[in-house]
């Protein structure tokens, strides 16, 4: 739910997802499921996963990321415009992603994720870092040495252990790079 929430339209969605190659077909296969398996409708309906994207302008934007993923990555969801009515957008899960994809570059503000595989710590560090930008990361995992070292060595503003888009009032929110000019209080 790192990105699928809000249909993607968060500035602190994890579209970008690294999986370590021991676990990723598996990964790959149960994110897969979870994405086939969301509901889709009116955002206002408590048993609905997904609502629309804010506009038609937005769904195109996002389809045209779709379309340009299916050329670069594999396809693993079903992808596409959901129903007649509404901006939605199927959530879709692409596998094989390479840092250099276009959807593994560039904020799309909708329903899509990129997995991509990692094989240590540092390279994954160094791959997160690439990125032009930093707001937030994710870092799951049984290890608190490995959290702790992958909190430190990401230049991100927030790095989310064991969970993700939790917020307090209290808390600095910013990023690093093109995600902000710094951090913003409350």
């Amino acid at each position: 739910m790192s990105l699928f929430f809000n249909a993607g339209q968060c500035c602190i969605a994890g579209s970008r997802t690294f999986v370590h190659a021991s676990i990723y077909d598996r990964f790959v296969e149960e994110c897969s499921k979870r994405a086939k398996n969301m509901k889709l409708g009116h955002s206002l309906d408590t048993s609905i996963d997904q609502g629309p994207l804010v506009s038609k302008e937005q769904m195109e934007k996002v389809l045209g990321y779709v379309n340009e993923g299916k050329k670069q990555a594999k396809l693993v969801t079903d992808s596409g415009r959901w129903g007649e009515k509404g901006w939605h957008v199927k959530p879709t899960v692409f596998s094989d992603v390479e840092d250099h994809h276009t959807i593994a570059q560039d904020e799309i503000f909708g329903p899509v994720q990129a997995i991509m595989k990692f094989n240590d710590l540092d390279e994954v560090i160094a791959r997160a870092n690439k990125s032009r930008y930093g707001l937030g990361a994710g870092v799951v995992t049984e290890s608190l040495s490995e959290a702790n070292y992958l909190a430190k060595g990401l230049r991100v503003g927030t790095v989310y252990v064991n969970c993700y888009n939790k917020f307090s009032s209290t808390t600095p929110f910013g990023g690093f790079k093109d995600s902000g000019i710094g951090r913003e209080l409350g």
